[in-house]
């Protein structure tokens, strides 16, 4: 069985699931510090799925959902919004790129310089933050943010 603490990349099948943890061969990856490198290395790989691309090792991963997701929220609907995901990275909150997804999931997009933009799912955490400046207009739910209301589409279409 893999240990999933400290193992060359390829051999296991790497998995970033939902709950925003690493897993090799099923079981979760325990060392923070891989998990951010994979995090941190994360990228397309061009033809529709996901590699882990550290330099001398490249794999080819499963993402069940996003390759990324939020894990916290700073700032409030007068100053604006930060999010900070799991590759340690924090950036503005791009409030025209929030979507809901099913289940009511949140989803926003991030800029990851040479890696591209990617989409990020909210962990609750983040979502409960972000709540409070969301709001009713008219049935639909808008984010208040910087004196505008920014819908909340649904990611599907």
């Amino acid at each position: 069985m893999t240990r999933a603490g400290f193992w060359a990349i390829g051999g296991a099948e790497i998995v970033f699931r939902r709950d925003g943890h690493w897993y090799a061969d099923g079981e979760k990856i325990s060392n923070k510090r891989i998990a951010l490198l994979f995090s941190r290395h994360v990228a397309a790989d061009g033809e529709g799925g996901w590699v882990v691309d550290v330099g001398v090792d490249r794999a080819s991963i499963v993402v069940e959902d996003t390759p990324l997701v939020v894990v916290s929220v700073d700032g409030d609907p007068d100053q604006g919004f930060s999010v900070r995901t799991n590759d340690g990275e924090s950036n503005e909150l791009d409030c025209g790129s929030l979507c809901v997804g099913d289940d009511n999931v949140l989803y926003c997009r991030v800029e990851r310089g040479s890696r591209g933009v990617m989409p990020a799912r909210f962990l609750r955490p983040a979502y409960y933050h972000l709540a409070g400046a969301i709001s009713d207009a008219g049935g639909d739910p808008v984010l208040n943010c910087q004196g505008q209301q920014w819908p909340l589409a649904s990611c599907k279409g």
